[in-house]
């Protein structure tokens, strides 16, 4: 649902509260909703510099908005509270991108609480701005305006909050979840594949489509994307800091064994392991649109891996005995990710089960996880009042002057406004989102097209087969639950269906199809 708000005689369109909450799970960034695990919420941040770690969301917030449901004891224990954490990452570089004319930033923390119906409801925002510039530690604390005082101000400041933190995911989305984890993660693997693996090895034959045209479009963005004053750094949040601030993300959060879906869903609450359940896991969110398809995509993928893989290496001890497939991963840990070298959680590479996992969770980030975060950018972002991009100014209750405060009161609207993308950045921004979504005529879709070298072994040609089958059946399988009336976060008035795990599409900008490989 959109709100519809009438601004200098024209009706403009904001994201609702629900709509908010939905695409946490059904958006064009899913990877960052994670479940409250520890309460209160502290920051890990030194507190000498940015001070106190202790979060303004406190019990006394949170609770009368869950009253007949639970406590926050209890929520936390039943895994019924949620989060964005935005906090820690970008609090340290509020003071540098308040230097800049035209932007602002905070630190945030937005909590939601799962309902009966299955849907999140958000609770509140926390922005934050450290010690500087002489002036103290600010933060404050702003409620859905349903939940707290029904005075228009505050429902005022709560869509403002709600515009800081919507720009803050999307440059997180932008600068970890698709160029980080996808573009950039990939190039390590593609480049250790070509050095290390002769043409005809089996593993570089079953990794080639996954490689195709990645290195073309990373240099592509490197020019225009994400060089000095390029369309990331005059269009989004960070700023000129958004690459460092990307490689920050590298240093603190990313491990290679958390690319895996499942692996992902666990280290961030929203699935614990069940042999029992189907995959494997049991969802923490029972209707998690992301989670529920992609789970689709990744068991399909690693199927066919396991084929391929248990074909080719029929004795255990042969995968630990293939110099070239050592020297290959050797390369990926110790040259690729040289700095993360001796980091316990890289995966042995001594059994064929060890080499599936690696495989599939390579095939898995260049299709559909890649997939997942960029072919809806347009759909989601190319309204930019939906997600915008950047926040322009302060909260006024930061620091606030008669003026400000004159201003929020007679004329909030134009504060929001004022607040929200320039025209420039707007349009900007959504020409190149719609580029990004888009198909191109040609695109090669995972399971859709057969490579040469698959089709001359006939146990590999079948293997694959039944690849492609079971990729069809997922898209109707997605059919069938988007039309499901019980499943709320993908069916009904105004709910968008999730779409983006639909393996094939046509060209142009469908909002589904997973390529396989990053190609654009």
């Amino acid at each position: 649902m959109i709100v519809s708000l009438e601004i200098a005689g024209d009706r403009f369109f904001w994201l609702s509260d629900e709509q908010f909450a939905r695409e946490t799970l059904a958006g064009v960034n899913p990877y960052s909703i994670q479940v409250v695990k520890e309460w209160p919420l502290k920051s890990k941040l030194d507190p000498q510099i940015y001070g106190s770690p202790e979060s303004a969301i406190t019990r006394e917030v949170i609770e009368p908005q869950i009253i007949g449901y639970c406590t926050i004891e209890e929520a936390i224990e039943q895994k019924k509270l949620f989060m964005l954490d935005y906090h820690d990452l970008f609090l340290p570089y509020v003071s540098k991108v308040r230097e800049i004319k035209g932007t602002t930033l905070y630190g945030s923390r937005t909590l939601f609480f799962l309902t009966e119906q299955g849907t999140l409801k958000p609770l509140a925002i926390e922005l934050t701005r450290p010690a500087m510039e002489g002036k103290p530690q600010w933060k404050e604390v702003f409620k859905p305006s349903s939940h707290s005082s029904s005075h228009p101000t505050n429902l005022w400041l709560w869509r403002l909050a709600k515009l800081h933190v919507l720009a803050q995911d999307s440059g997180y989305h932008e600068l970890v979840s698709h160029w980080l984890r996808t573009h950039c993660a990939v190039e390590p693997f593609i480049i250790a594949t070509h050095r290390q693996l002769s043409i005809m090895h089996p593993i570089y034959r079953l990794l080639h489509p996954h490689m195709r045209y990645t290195m073309e479009i990373n240099s592509l963005a490197r020019e225009v994307l994400i060089s000095a004053n390029g369309v990331i750094e005059s269009s989004f949040t960070p700023r000129k800091y958004s690459m460092e601030i990307s490689s920050v993300a590298y240093d603190q959060l990313w491990q290679f064994d958390l690319q895996a879906l499942p692996n992902d869903l666990i280290s961030r609450g929203m699935a614990v392991a069940d042999p029992n359940a189907p995959h494997g896991l049991k969802l923490t969110i029972e209707d998690y649109p992301f989670a529920n398809d992609g789970l689709l995509i990744w068991d399909a993928i690693k199927e066919w891996v396991t084929e391929y893989v248990n074909h080719y290496y029929p004795i255990p001890s042969t995968v630990e005995s293939d110099q070239e497939l050592q020297a290959w991963w050797t390369e990926i840990r110790t040259v690729g990710h040289g700095d993360k070298a001796k980091e316990q959680w890289w995966p042995n590479l001594k059994t064929p089960k060890d080499l599936t996992e690696i495989v599939t969770t390579i095939a898995w980030v260049a299709s559909a996880h890649h997939a997942a975060v960029n072919f809806a950018q347009y759909a989601y972002g190319g309204y930019f009042p939906n997600r915008p991009t950047i926040a322009r100014n302060n909260i006024p209750t930061e620091d606030p002057s008669k003026e400000e405060l004159e201003k929020l009161i007679n004329s909030p609207e134009k504060i929001f406004l004022e607040c929200l993308p320039s025209q420039i950045q707007s349009t900007l921004v959504m020409v190149v989102l719609n580029l990004l979504s888009d198909h191109s005529p040609d695109e090669e879709y995972i399971g859709q097209y057969v490579e040469q070298s698959w089709v001359e072994n006939p146990t590999i040609k079948s293997a694959f087969e039944r690849f492609s089958t079971k990729l069809k059946e997922i898209e109707g399988i997605i059919d069938s639950r988007n039309a499901d009336t019980n499943l709320k976060n993908r069916n009904g008035a105004g709910v968008v269906p999730y779409e983006l795990m639909k393996p094939f599409s046509g060209p142009g900008v469908t909002g589904k199809g997973v390529p396989y490989s990053i190609s654009i």
